[in-house]
């Protein structure tokens, strides 16, 4: 088993997109990338802590590449925004790669560069920041496949 770590918006719906990957055995929502430990879900909201809304990804990379896992980050959300996603604003809502290997952080650099050059985002840019794991802290319970818990398709509408 290997473990990836992203952020891409309101977690529930980058943890069911996640979820839906062949290979991917298990996910868990939490908060990454900030300097308070063990922060709570209102915490984070006050966008004091650093934290970004995450999903740790544990797959088997004899089923699915980090590679192809980098393909699904960038299609379920749009990189080119800056902290925030649709309705959601804060940098909590950032979008963000958390590698934990140089080899992941070669991946996501080149994968981001292939998308930048694709023509596919136009002439925006990508916003997503590729930065070192941090310490993830699993959100609150309640927070766990959510959207599968509420019979929901999307975080919003």
């Amino acid at each position: 088993m290997e473990k990836a770590t992203f952020a891409a918006g309101c977690f529930w719906g980058v943890e069911a997109g996640f979820r839906a990957v062949k290979g991917v055995q298990e996910t868990a929502v939490g908060y990454a990338g900030g300097t308070v430990p063990n922060p709570t879900y209102e915490q984070i909201c006050t966008h004091l802590t650093g934290h970004a809304e995450a999903v740790e990804v544990h797959f088997d990379p004899q089923v699915v590449s980090y590679e192809q896992l980098l393909d699904v980050f960038w299609k379920i959300h749009d990189p080119t925004q800056v902290n925030r996603q649709g309705p959601d604003v804060g940098s909590n809502y950032r979008s963000a790669i958390f590698f934990h290997s140089p080899e992941q952080q070669q991946a996501a650099q080149t994968s981001r560069e292939h998308l930048q050059k694709s023509g596919k985002l136009g002439d925006r840019k990508i916003a997503t920041q590729i930065v070192p794991a941090t310490p993830f802290y699993r959100a609150e319970e309640y927070h766990q496949r959510y959207l599968e818990k509420h019979s929901r398709a999307a975080c919003h509408g």
